[in-house]
């Protein structure tokens, strides 16, 4: 990866970010990757040297980072672990993950929180990708070999979110938005972990092997692009505001043509949808056949 400073940022800022802090070691793939798309996995390994990312995008990975710090700087315990790596095989392939805190708890389990730095929409919403992540790292404890709790039953699994964006106010008049700043999310842990880990580790080697052989990918899912989908707006003629939006264009013509009022006097304008991770937060958009053609369309 190339990284840029287009901005002039302070130069210990730069070099912060340019550091290499993250490795995934000897390892076939990490458990951030195993959960993301094969497409995405498969084009970031094949273009590592062209990827072009700016510091002024890497703001809040090293706001993470200086969290991680300060937890590297903290002593372990008999009972608690912390920044561990672990190494697990199946499938044939090594998978890696990097665990920010492990606590073994009274009754001889395993308790792993993991922090986040975030906003407070996470929180209100919810990310379906930290409950895959800390589900494979629960299953990574239990299957894997050398970690200092290596082995153990895992009975809880839950993000430490630190809210960047968090306004008190907010939380004053809104008893559904977060009322701290730093919030304790607790996570569902699954009965089937390893036939997940197995499912997603095949999608990613099978990705591997019709590239390195045919040149093929599979495409992103809409989930995977952050992608909202294309509408329809039913118009009065020369305003902008819509009367109403629509999913399809049929759905438009119908309420067009079935409201009195309209008729002659209406337009249907096409709006098209966004891949919101596609266009602006995806490393290898430029490399991406699947977000060039939906440019074209």
């Amino acid at each position: 990866m190339v990284i840029t400073n287009k901005f002039g940022l302070p130069e210990p800022i730069a070099n912060f970010a340019r550091s290499d802090k993250y490795t995934k070691g000897t390892a076939d793939i990490s458990v951030t990757s195993l959960i993301d798309s094969p497409r995405i996995n498969v084009l970031r390994n094949a273009h590592a040297g062209e990827i072009n990312t700016d510091v002024s995008e890497l703001i809040w990975a090293l706001f993470g980072t200086a969290v991680h710090h300060v937890l590297e700087s903290t002593d372990d315990s008999e009972n608690i672990m912390v920044e561990e790596r672990l190494y697990t095989e199946l499938g044939g392939w090594t998978l890696s993950g990097a665990l920010d805190h492990q606590e073994l708890l009274p009754d001889g389990t395993v308790r792993i929180t993991d922090y986040k730095v975030t906003s407070a929409w996470s929180i209100i919403f919810g990310k379906k990708e930290w409950e895959n992540q800390q589900n494979v790292y629960a299953w990574m404890v239990e299957n894997s070999k050398g970690g200092k709790f290596s082995g153990k039953k895992v009975s809880s699994i839950r993000i430490c979110a630190l809210l960047r964006d968090w306004q008190k106010r907010k939380a004053e008049f809104d008893k559904e938005y977060p009322q701290s700043p730093i919030t304790v999310v607790d996570l569902p842990l699954w009965d089937d972990r390893e036939d997940y880990v197995a499912d997603r580790l095949t999608l990613h080697q099978e990705a591997q092997i019709n590239f390195d052989l045919h040149d093929e990918l599979p495409e992103c899912s809409a989930d995977e692009q952050w992608a909202k989908p294309d509408k329809w707006a039913v118009k009065k003629k020369g305003q902008k505001r819509a009367i109403r939006v629509w999913s399809t264009e049929d759905e438009a013509i119908i309420h067009a043509n079935s409201n009195s009022a309209l008729k002659g006097n209406c337009e249907i304008e096409y709006r098209k949808g966004e891949l919101t991770r596609c266009e602006g937060y995806c490393s290898v958009s430029d490399f991406c056949s699947q977000f060039q053609g939906w440019e074209k369309r």
